[in-house]
């Protein structure tokens, strides 16, 4: 029992990562752009976040230099792709190589630094509940705060007016456009915010999750959230479940490893990519029901008065 609520504590530690940048890319599409920089935004974020605690030695400081990093990032994206309308795809691919590189070059410095202790967190009485305190109160804040803004979000898009100008400029810019809202500055907010919600996902892993600092340390997690947007239907509470569906397949590979399974390490690894392939081939065996839960104009530009 120890051993399975550990594995629950660390499928949820993990989880955090990808619910984190899976919901930054939802505020993304649902206001119609698709942003693939995800993998290059999260690395640049978690080689900042990380000299950043080197040298202020607050994780929270980190966190924001993170989100920061993410957001102009973000908005270089938006830049190009929203007001001067290059290929959102092409643009984003550009961006994930870029981060990838930029990130391996300013990061050199901090190859061999360490972060100090790391700090121990537990809830008050909860924590020492048999089997549950382990596995679910003995967190950072930041796996908390996820789930507070899966909550968020999910009440900002369903309830609340900006939420429903956002999904309105997701399935048509142009009758939003028509009743004066300004649709590329909202697309450019929904793009620079989700880029710091990619940042503080990456500055995340590089001061709580691993932490240390090593060359292409994201390994493809910017690009599983991207396959988590398109799993979830572009639901929030469906990317926190598939976040830790995902985590927990991540963390499975090490808790077989540990075991002494008799598989090879190199499919052990491979385990999360399978299955976000194995999840995507099976959601697209029914288009019909993408498209009815994909925002409209996904992916196409806007130009104001044509």
């Amino acid at each position: 029992m120890d051993s399975i609520a550990l594995l629950l504590a660390a499928t949820f530690n993990s989880g955090t990562v990808l619910a984190l940048a899976a919901l930054g890319l939802l505020i993304n599409e649902r206001s119609g752009i698709v942003n693939l920089g995800a993998e290059g935004m999260m690395l640049v974020a978690a080689v900042l976040g990380f000299a950043t605690a080197v040298h202020t030695g607050s994780d929270w400081v980190a966190f924001g230099a993170g989100a920061v990093a993410g957001a102009l990032l973000a908005a270089l994206f938006g830049i190009l792709a929203i007001y001067l309308n290059t290929n959102q795809v092409a643009t984003g691919l550009a961006l994930s190589l870029f981060g990838v590189g930029f990130s391996a070059f300013i990061g050199q410095p901090y190859v061999q630094e360490k972060l100090g202790e790391r700090a121990q967190f537990a809830i008050p009485y909860l924590a020492d509940i048999p089997f549950f305190g382990p596995a679910l109160f003995r967190q950072h804040p930041m796996v908390y705060i996820a789930v507070a803004l899966t909550i968020a979000l999910a009440w900002f898009l369903y309830r609340s007016r900006a939420g429903l100008i956002l999904r309105a400029v997701g399935e048509s810019p142009e009758s939003a456009h028509s009743l004066g809202y300004p649709v590329r500055r909202i697309r450019m907010i929904a793009v620079m915010v989700g880029g710091a919600m990619c940042g503080l996902s990456g500055a995340y892993i590089s001061v709580v999750y691993t932490p240390l600092w090593v060359e292409g340390m994201i390994a493809g997690k910017g690009w599983i959230a991207l396959a988590l947007t398109t799993f979830a239907t572009w639901r929030p509470a469906r990317i926190l479940l598939g976040a830790y569906l995902f985590g927990g397949v991540t963390m499975l590979q090490f808790h077989l490893q540990g075991e002494g399974v008799n598989v090879p390490s190199q499919l052990l690894t491979a385990m999360p990519y399978i299955a976000t392939i194995v999840v995507l081939v099976l959601i697209s065996r029914n288009a019909a029901w993408i498209r009815v839960n994909m925002p409209a104009s996904l992916g196409k530009p806007f130009f104001p008065g044509s």
